[in-house]
């Protein structure tokens, strides 16, 4: 039997405002503003899935990924993104970001949550009547720097083994 780590109201509804406040920052396009949620260290990946039988240990496949950033690489994506070089988000895209199941327990350091949430990613560009829906499972760690939460790690586990959206320029 799993023992389950209690955590205070108050951080649970702390964390849950933070990442319903990074959601509406992302569907808003205000990429700048998110840079500024991340940490200097942030490691940001979404891994490649693959359909296994049962016994397999894992349906991910460690070092293929379809997005290994760190702080650096998603400052130039948020760049990119100001440029008139970032065909694939001109138009740009409208999105909307449903963040739900938030689990929240302690980090591996006092100043750290695991956080689990599921994400269901709805996006649409220009006037086609075709869009695109992500779901899948994030893994964060937020990090209390200056009173205040900041991510430093997330990992992005689509639901999916064969992403069928033209490309992946949006901000998971």
């Amino acid at each position: 039997m799993s023992t389950v780590t209690v955590i205070a109201d108050n951080t649970l509804r702390e964390v849950t405002e933070w990442l319903f406040m990074e959601a509406e920052l992302l569907d808003n396009g205000k990429y700048r503003e998110w840079l500024d949620l991340v940490t200097e260290d942030l490691s940001y990946v979404v891994p490649l899935r693959v359909t296994r039988e049962r016994e397999a240990e894992s349906d991910v496949i460690i070092g293929m990924s379809h997005q290994d950033d760190d702080a650096d690489s998603m400052e130039m994506r948020v760049l990119r993104l100001e440029t008139e070089y970032a065909w694939a988000e001109d138009p740009p895209s409208r999105s909307r970001h449903f963040v739900t199941n938030i689990r929240v327990t302690p980090g591996q350091n006092a100043d750290e949550y695991a956080v689990k949430s599921n994400l269901l990613l709805y996006r649409t560009r220009g006037d086609v009547a075709s869009f695109d829906i992500l779901s899948g499972e994030r893994q964060d760690v937020l990090r209390r720097v200056d009173d205040r939460f900041r991510l430093a790690k997330r990992v992005v586990l689509l639901d999916q083994t064969t992403v069928m959206t033209h490309n992946l320029a949006l901000i998971m």
